[in-house]
């Protein structure tokens, strides 16, 4: 995770080195409050626990309880193709885990009255303010072919979020219903206003090839930047202009 800030000096979150420092361990403390409770790679967490069958999802934390509502809103909402369960039905939230609490850190920022930031949780980028007068943050998103090359350049002027998927980073890690598991699309940028349904999109244009990709640009505001695995690019009209 990185924190990037741009701190108006006349304004609440003005103090320089001393507020920028408490910003960013605010920002450091919700990640690893929500790893602590949902990474399955924590055998102590709670999510863990769900999985090993100690607690019951009735008898976990609100919190758990709420995400794994958000989570089932969404495979609902995309008729099934994002899925809260793994195959062995095992829950995993991982789908919208770090979003919530990308959404969470930002929360924590505003009450701190820090008005301009971008925070990148593993390729995923939430934005607030600007980084400069005149100037909308911007991300480059990464050519899945060449990791040291750039496919694009974008502005996050109109849509403050921008979430990635696919199988560049970690391998085909992500459930598909075609068969044999083969997934269109190497990867797939989504813009959007909030960075849960960036990520939720991403992950299920990933899942869900062109179907889900012109399924959820219909229904949702959003901008994509697809990449097949022969490398031809699929955008939308407003990352075309």
């Amino acid at each position: 995770m990185s924190v990037r800030f741009a701190l108006d000096p006349g304004g609440p979150a003005g103090g320089g080195g001393a507020r920028l420092e408490q910003a960013r361990s605010a920002v450091e403390a919700v990640f690893e409050r929500w790893d602590r409770r949902f990474s399955l790679y924590r055998a102590d967490s709670e999510l863990s626990r769900l999985a090993r069958g100690e607690i019951r999802l009735t008898g976990a934390s609100r919190e758990l309880r709420d995400a794994y509502t958000v989570a089932i809103g969404w495979r609902q909402r995309t008729g099934g193709v994002f899925t809260p369960h793994r195959g062995d039905g095992v829950i995993d939230l991982s789908g919208v885990v770090k979003a919530l609490a990308l959404a969470a850190a930002g929360d924590v920022l505003a009450g701190l009255g820090v008005a301009h930031w971008s925070i990148n949780a593993g390729g995923d980028i939430l934005t607030r303010g600007h980084p400069g007068p005149g100037v909308a943050w911007s991300v480059a998103v990464v050519d899945p072919g060449d990791r040291k090359g750039v496919l694009a350049n974008l502005s996050l002027a109109a849509l403050p979020a921008i979430a990635t998927s696919g199988s560049a980073e970690r391998g085909e890690h992500i459930w598909t219903p075609f068969p044999g598991g083969a997934l269109p699309f190497h990867q797939v940028s989504v813009l959007a206003a909030d960075i849960v349904t960036a990520d939720v999109l991403a992950t299920t244009i990933v899942a869900g090839g062109e179907a889900a990709l012109d399924d959820c640009t219909r229904r949702y505001s959003v901008e994509v930047l697809a990449v097949t695995h022969d490398g031809q690019l699929l955008a939308t009209p407003g990352l075309r202009r």
